[in-house]
């Protein structure tokens, strides 16, 4: 248990809540842990940053018989030889070891991972969930990736459905709901200015609120 805040973003693909969870990083001085969970849990499962960055916020490897790791120059299959546990189910159990310890240090904020459920028991825990319009989601993917309209919106339903059963199997819960979120915030109608303005006056109040 901790007496820190902290934030956690659940998010639509597209929806600019990576780049609000930086603002909102810089605004408050707090940490930001996003990316970085992947190398972190890499590193603890002695793997390469990209065998980890291809089963995050998946659950691919719950479907598969064999998986692939990528170690240096070779490719090393973990199969029915291994110890039978899914890579996907490793790095998840490491994201949720590390979100753990980083709670426990101080404030800080984390984009994904399902960081709202793992940190259940904590008290002090701002839990949020970013969405936007259709419209804007695509403009955004389209400009970040270079993609056409149909590209961005095929890219956008992709990673949604697999960060929403990601989600789902891990938790138990109703991605993108607002019981299992808390709050909810549209970047569509208050922008991803507004919003970071919205979630760093929420954690203000919330730090100078007695305990």
């Amino acid at each position: 248990m901790t007496n820190s805040t902290i934030i956690t973003i659940g998010r639509q693909f597209g929806s600019g809540g990576h780049e609000i969870g930086n603002r909102l990083s810089e605004r408050l001085d707090i940490p930001l842990y996003d990316n970085n969970l992947i190398s972190m849990a890499a590193r603890e499962l002695s793997i390469s940053q990209e065998a980890a960055a291809k089963v995050d916020e998946t659950i691919l490897g719950k479907f598969l018989s064999a998986y692939v790791v990528n170690m240096k120059d070779y490719t090393v299959f973990i199969n029915e030889n291994s110890d039978g546990v899914p890579l996907s189910d490793k790095v998840y159990e490491a994201q949720s070891a590390i979100i753990t310890k980083l709670a426990a240090r101080g404030p800080c904020i984390f984009v994904g991972r399902c960081a709202d459920y793992i940190l259940g028991d904590y008290s002090n825990c701002i839990h949020t969930f970013i969405c936007a319009y259709k419209e804007d989601r695509i403009r955004r993917i389209m400009k970040i990736y270079g993609l056409n309209e149909k590209q961005a919106w095929d890219k956008i339903k992709k990673m949604d459905r697999e960060r929403k059963t990601y989600y789902e199997a891990h938790t138990g819960r109703e991605w993108g709901s607002i019981s299992a979120h808390g709050m909810l915030f549209n970047a569509s109608l208050l922008g991803v200015g507004g919003v970071v303005d919205a979630m760093e006056a929420i954690y203000r109040k919330w730090e100078s609120r007695e305990k």
